[in-house]
Order: structure tokens, then sequence, then C-alpha cells
């Protein structure tokens, strides 16, 4: 089973995806075997592994140790062309459709697409786009490209749907590293209802109630990040797992 449709079978199972994104640059390797284990256990679907900028140049022996430590589903979250391996099992194929900069519609995509080949791994066309979140994020500025205003769901919506209509198979709703709020719910809302691929939610989502929130108003996949670089913060994993996963027996 590929990985695209693995995520589609959590899905149908749980009723959407929890997964935890991991910047090499960001989790020193002493902390990466104690951090994924835990992960695991408490009910964690998969990793995004990437960042707008790999300072360290360490992807390939970073997800070299990870495959190691684990049979979770590793998935580059590309910030460039150069973070693309052979180590993972798939890529974010990300085509940022919020903006106007052609080097982030299709531009880098032509230099990547033949390394993915190469390399082997599964490419999953997700569209992306940037939401305002109340500061200027680090894929806002490294993109170029102005993020959809947060009061304006009628505008990410037509925007996801075009990317659904353009043939991508994800919609990845950004508001950024360390935003300062969330994707609004009603802006959630709005693009669920309109696309039927499922819809990642990521960015400011720092308890359990936000998570369950976006899945609540139709997201399908959650992804928190730098939150779970605070080492006190690993005790509230288990509870984002269980407030994504909706149809779990534990919620009952």
């Amino acid at each position: 089973m590929n990985i695209y449709n693995r995520l589609l079978e959590i899905i149908r199972i749980k009723g959407a995806v929890y997964l935890v994104l991991l910047d090499p640059d960001n989790l020193q390797e002493d902390k990466l075997v104690i951090f994924t284990k835990h992960c695991e256990k408490c009910g964690v679907d998969g990793f995004l592994i990437g960042g707008s900028l790999l300072i360290n140049d360490n992807l390939e022996y970073f997800l070299k140790k990870l495959k190691s430590i684990t049979s979770l589903p590793t998935i580059i979250f590309p910030g460039d062309v150069n973070q693309i391996s052979p180590q993972a099992d798939a890529i974010l194929y990300l085509s940022v459709v919020s903006g106007r900069n052609p080097e982030h519609l299709i531009g880098k995509h032509v230099l990547a697409a033949p390394i993915i080949r190469k390399c082997g791994i599964e490419p999953i066309a997700t569209g992306y786009l940037l939401i305002e979140s109340g500061r200027t994020t680090t894929a806002q500025y490294m993109s170029g490209s102005l993020p959809i205003p947060r009061n304006k769901p009628e505008i990410a919506a037509a925007t996801a749907l075009a990317a659904e209509y353009l043939g991508m198979k994800l919609i990845y709703l950004e508001a950024g590293s360390g935003a300062d709020n969330p994707i609004p719910n009603e802006m959630v809302k709005a693009v669920t209802t309109l696309c039927s691929v499922p819809v990642i939610v990521g960015g400011g989502i720092k308890t359990p109630g936000i998570a369950k929130e976006k899945v609540v108003n139709g997201a399908k996949i959650i992804v928190t990040g730098n939150f779970f670089e605070d080492e006190t913060h690993w005790d509230l994993i288990r509870g984002f797992a269980e407030a994504v996963h909706i149809n779990s027996p534990l919620l009952v």
C-alpha cells in the first residue's frame, strides 16, 4: 500500500490522521529515539520531515536514523529542492497555490521531478495555501508569497478547489511555524465543504482542543511541529492523538 492510500485508510478507520513535523535542525540526535518512541506509544500516525531551511545539511542521516527507529510513514515536507532523499517513504510535492511566485508554483518542481523519480519515493501532489497568522512566517518569507487573509475563507475555498481541479491529492492550509493564530475554523469548514480531497491543517495548533476543532470542521490531517521542541509539552502528545482520532472508542 502506498503512503497516500495508507493515509486514506487511517482517515477511514480513525476519522483523521495525526502527523508530527520533525525539523532535523531542531531535534538533536540524542532526543530523536526517545521522542519518536514516545510519539509511537501515544498514537501518532506518521512523521513529516523538513523545514524552510536546513542549516546543518543532515537530512539524509536524520532520515536514515529515523527509519531505523520507526515503521511509521516518513514523509518529506520540503522547503527546497535540496530536501529530497531516497531514505523517506514519500514527499509532499508542494505547489504554493495561494501565491503568485512561479518558482513555487511550478519552477522548483521541474528541478525536483527527476530527482524524486531517481530516488524512487512517492510524490503526493499537494496544494499549499499560506494563511495569514498574525506574523510573517518563515514559509511566507522564503516563498515570497502573500498569505491569504484569515478573514477571507471564500478566497481560501476557491483556491483550494482550483488546486483540486488541477489534480492535487491533498490541500494543506498552513498558518506557519510558530504562528500566533491557527487557521480559523470558518476557513477550515469553507475549504472542506467545497473540496473532496483530504485537507491538512497545520501551524499554531497548541492544544488538543484546537486540534479537535479543526477535525470537527472537516480537516482530515492535523500537523503539529515546533510546539514539541519544548520537552515540557511532550506529555500532551497522547491528548493530541486522541483529539484527532475522533472515531477512536476511547473518545466515546
